[in-house]
C-alpha cells in the first residue's frame, strides 16, 4: 500500500475577510491536488489568521471568538475534501464545549465524515494565556489508504501516546505544529524524529510561517513541513524523505511505501517495535 502526502508550510498574515481566509485554503489544497495527493496536512493553529480580520474598532478578535467560526471552517474543508477526493487534516481550530476552549485537529473524508481528535497535552501558553481544555482520548482512524494517528505538536514530545498509536495499528502519524521560535521547532522536530525510531512509522509534520502581527502570541513563527521515516536501510540515511525550506510559503509532496515499515519491523538493523520489553512496561493500548 502506498500514500502520497502533501503537508502545508501555512503563511500567516492580515486579512479582512472570511473569504480571503477561504481562498487561501483552497489554494493550497489545488496545489497539492495537482500533485494527486492522497492526504493533505495543514499545521496547527493557523485558523489564529481568523482573528486578525478584528472587530468593528480594528481589533483583532480575542480567541474565545475563534469558536464562532467552527461551521464555516467545516464546510470550508468538507467540501474541499469531497471535491477533490482527498484526505484533509485541517490543522487546528479552537472549538467550544460549554465554558471550555479545545484546540481540536480535524480529519475530512473525501465522502464527507469528519473525525476529531483534541489536543492532549497542552503547553504552558497554552493554559495560561488561553484557558485551554486538555483532550481525554486518543483516536486512530481507518481511511482507505491505511490506519493513521493525528497528533498535536506538543502531543508528539510524549513517547507514551504515539506507542499507544502505533498499538492500535496507525503506521503513519500526522503532527501538525505552531512553534514561535527555534527552540520550540526543535523539539517537535527531534520528538518527531525519534517517534519513527521508536515505533517504525512514518511521521508527517508541518507549521505555521510568517505573522499575524495584531494577533497576541501569533506574531512570531517558525515552521518547516517534513516527512520523517524511520532510520534504516530502505529509507533516506537522515530519516527525511522531503522537507520544505525554512519559513518558506510552500507545499511538499512525498510517497509512503507502507510495505517497507512491514519489512524492517520484521529484519531491520533494529527491530524496535518488536524488541519492547512490555513484561517491563506496557503500550496501554
Amino acid at each position: 500500500m502506498k500514500m502520497r502526502v502533501s503537508a502545508v508550510q501555512y503563511h500567516l498574515h492580515t486579512i479582512s475577510s472570511v473569504e480571503e481566509f477561504a481562498a487561501q485554503v483552497e489554494h493550497y489544497v489545488k496545489v497539492a491536488q495537482e500533485f494527486e495527493a492522497d492526504f493533505v496536512l495543514f499545521p496547527e493553529l493557523f485558523t489564529t489568521q481568523l482573528m486578525s480580520i478584528g472587530d468593528e474598532n480594528g481589533k483583532a478578535l480575542p480567541i474565545e471568538a475563534l469558536p464562532s467560526f467552527t461551521e464555516k471552517y467545516r464546510d470550508l474543508f468538507q467540501g474541499l475534501a469531497q471535491q477533490t477526493g482527498m484526505h484533509l487534516i485541517g490543522g487546528t481550530h479552537i472549538t467550544a464545549e460549554g465554558d471550555k476552549l479545545f484546540n481540536t485537529a480535524f480529519l475530512f473524508y473525501p465522502d464527507g465524515r469528519i473525525g476529531e481528535q483534541k489536543k492532549l497535552h497542552i503547553t504552558p501558553t497554552e493554559v495560561k494565556e488561553w484557558g485551554m481544555g486538555a483532550g481525554d482520548s486518543l483516536q486512530v482512524f481507518d481511511t482507505d489508504k491505511g490506519r493513521i494517528a493525528i497528533l498535536v505538536c506538543y502531543d508528539v514530545e510524549f513517547p507514551e501516546i504515539v506507542r499507544m498509536a502505533r498499538a492500535r495499528g496507525a503506521d503513519v502519524l500526522f503532527a501538525p505544529s505552531c512553534t514561535d521560535d527555534r527552540h520550540g521547532f526543535h523539539r517537535v522536530r527531534y520528538t518527531c524524529h525519534a517517534r519513527t525510531i521508536e515505533n517504525q512509522i512514518y511521521v508527517v509534520t508541518t507549521g505555521t510561517v510568517g505573522a499575524l502581527p495584531t494577533v497576541d502570541f501569533m506574531r512570531a513563527n517558525f515552521g518547516q513541513a517534513a516527512v520523517i521515516t524511520p532510520n534504516d536501510v530502505p529509507f533516506p540515511p537522515k530519516g527525511v524523505l522531503v522537507e520544505g525550506e525554512i519559513n518558506g510559503d510552500m507545499v511538499v509532496t512525498a510517497d509512503l511505501d507502507l510495505s517497507l515499515l512491514a519489512v524492517v519491523r520484521e529484519r531491520g538493523s533494529v527491530t524496535t517495535w518488536r524488541d519492547r520489553r512490555t513484561d517491563l512496561y506496557t503500550d496501554w493500548s
